[in-house]
């Protein structure tokens, strides 16, 4: 038996978080700059050269990809877990604000068009994430401030502006010379904003900027509210089903690999899809699919149409309505969520609904018509991060009849293997709780691995859940690495933390070794790897999944549904 990880004890980091959590206990906006030098002395693995004149363009690409486009206007952050807060302390009237988005992360967040930003906040994950990416957005954009603020940097960007980046290739090459970055470090960017990075970067070049953030409540009852809040409103949207009478299976993954497998609405559409990738589709998109029919590469047409499908959507948005009309009549309903801290779509799905011809054929199992006299319900939900997943997980399984099975599919970090690669962990250190989770994980390498194409499997693997993306470094790492831990990421642990107190009569410990072994329904954890933090510099802001992710994220899903349907396959059959 694994003896108990320790904490890192990383002081650095420890300090880190001490300073921002002590500063956000103030009434009053605290600035950003004051925590830039914590920052740097942490040395995150996501943010290498934080120290250095030269802009870490990995780092800011990552922090704006998952912070909305017009941060670059905000000096006030403020954070909030739901409308009453807001309103208690004088931001009555969010609703009149524009809501915004960030590619990259799902949270709630509105402009006033003016300076200031609200963020709904879900859990202390929420800090953890957002306010080490506020810090190295600000470190990354003072430094482009000094390297493109002079004479000659202001006018190269004023031209770009006016006449447009004619030349990609030979921009990036120049803002090279006038930053010491490396071209393809700007192409990584430019390719992310597009036509807008000469006006973003102008802005930059010519605006100080020196954002503050405030926290208006972070009582653990205030996030017990929102929970609630944001399962209350499932309830009501969906009122003829009575949950309290229901057994379900629980799912944490994305609100697109599962409905699309078990739809079969792309496929049905396949013709359609073929027509629009011949007329319409990008040159990249008609060699894939050249690729694939002429078996040049191993991809599988499966995935390919339905990554072609939410590129069709987006050029025929009409047909979202009749998509979603078509999953109604297969008994799969989405809930999105609204104006609550929980950014985070349900998907409920009637399995005595399903259709089996409309199945994915890697779903085709035997009996699977007896799902017809099944009484279950799959609960799937947007995965949400870190310490939100403890909080989800509880309220669903305390307004839920019985659960039969819980199934975590997520991204991860690896220091071990490849970007798309799937780790299957059964041992789960929680930074959160200091616990270590022993479970039986439902899955090995034989369910992934002859659904994933590109990458490999790894299993029996010790995954760690850390407190936040920025919130590592080479020596916290270092210290689990000798360990054997290899599987970085955010949310097993939080959910391992809930499974426990669905199967105990006491909330969960901390700083022990627990034993789950004698869970009462299957667990089954799989991480696909999106970044290899031992190499440097390399993180999702250096590296774009795109259509290869669907990859890894089909083979888990794949993995999932045949692992749930099987089990109540036999369950109806018994």
């Amino acid at each position: 038996m694994d003896r108990t990880v320790p904490s890192s004890g990383n002081e650095e980091i420890q300090l880190y978080m001490r300073t921002y959590y002590s500063l956000l206990r103030s009434t009053s906006p605290v600035p950003i700059k004051v925590l830039m030098e914590a920052h740097r002395g942490m040395q995150s693995a996501l943010h290498v050269r934080a120290h250095e004149s030269v802009p870490d363009l990995a780092a800011f690409n990552y922090v704006t990809l998952r912070l909305p486009e017009v941060i670059d206007q905000v000096n006030l952050v403020v954070m909030g877990q739901s409308e009453r807060i807001f309103r208690k302390h004088g931001y009555a009237n969010l609703s009149s604000w524009t809501q915004v988005t960030a590619p990259g992360r799902r949270r709630r967040t509105f402009f006033d068009g003016d300076d200031t930003l609200a963020v709904f906040i879900a859990s202390r994950s929420d800090i953890d994430d957002l306010v080490p990416m506020l810090v190295a957005y600000e470190i990354e954009r003072r430094k482009l401030y000094m390297l493109l603020g002079n004479e000659k940097g202001v006018r190269f960007l004023q031209d770009l502006t006016t006449k447009g980046v004619e030349d990609p290739a030979a921009c990036c090459e120049r803002l090279g010379e006038f930053t010491g970055a490396k071209p393809e470090e700007w192409m990584r960017l430019y390719r992310v904003w597009g036509d807008k990075l000469p006006q973003r970067l102008l802005r930059m070049a010519t605006e100080k900027q020196s954002i503050a953030i405030r926290s208006l409540s972070g009582s653990l009852a205030d996030y017990r509210r929102a929970t609630r809040r944001w399962w209350q409103h499932v309830e009501e949207t969906i009122p003829d089903v009575d949950f309290y009478a229901l057994p379900a299976y629980f799912i944490s993954s994305n609100t697109h690999s599962m409905a699309n497998l078990l739809s079969g609405y792309a496929l049905m559409h396949e013709q359609t899809l073929i027509d629009f990738i011949i007329k319409e589709g990008s040159e990249e998109l008609q060699q894939e699919y050249e690729n694939i029919r002429k078996e040049v590469v191993p991809s599988r047409i499966e995935n390919f149409l339905y990554y072609t499908w939410k590129k069709y959507e987006q050029a025929h948005p009409e047909a979202i309505a009749q998509r979603l009309a078509h999953e109604m009549r297969m008994g799969i309903y989405r809930v999105p969520s609204e104006y609550t801290a929980f950014d985070i779509e349900v998907q409920v799905v009637f399995l005595n609904r399903l259709r089996a011809e409309h199945l994915d054929p890697r779903l085709q199992l035997p009996g699977i018509e007896t799902l017809r006299q099944s009484d279950a319900i799959i609960i799937n939900i947007d995965y949400p991060l870190g310490l939100g997943a403890y909080q989800v997980l509880n309220e669903i399984s305390r307004n839920i009849d019985e659960i039969r099975g819980v199934f975590i599919m997520g991204k991860a970090a690896t220091l071990n293997g490849r970007i798309g690669d799937v780790m299957i962990p059964n041992v789960v250190h929680d930074e959160h709780s200091t616990n270590t989770y022993l479970f039986r994980n439902c899955f090995t390498g034989d369910d992934v691995r002859p659904f994933l194409v590109y990458g490999s499997v790894l299993d029996n693997q010790k995954a760690i859940t850390v407190p936040g993306t920025f919130l590592q470094n080479r020596d916290y790492m270092a210290v689990f690495y000798k360990e054997g831990y290899t599987d970085l990421e955010m949310e097993a642990g939080p959910y391992l933390s809930s499974i426990y107190e669905m199967s105990r009569p006491k909330g969960h410990p901390y700083n022990e070794i627990v034993n789950l072994y004698e869970a009462p329904f299957p667990v089954g954890i799989l991480h696909y790897a999106s970044d290899t933090p031992f190499s440097k510099g390399q993180n999702l802001g250096a590296q774009n999944l795109s259509y290869f992710g669907m990859d890894p994220t089909y083979a888990t899903m794949v993995a999932i549904l045949r692992q749930l349907l099987k089990g109540e396959i036999e369950r109806v059959q018994r």
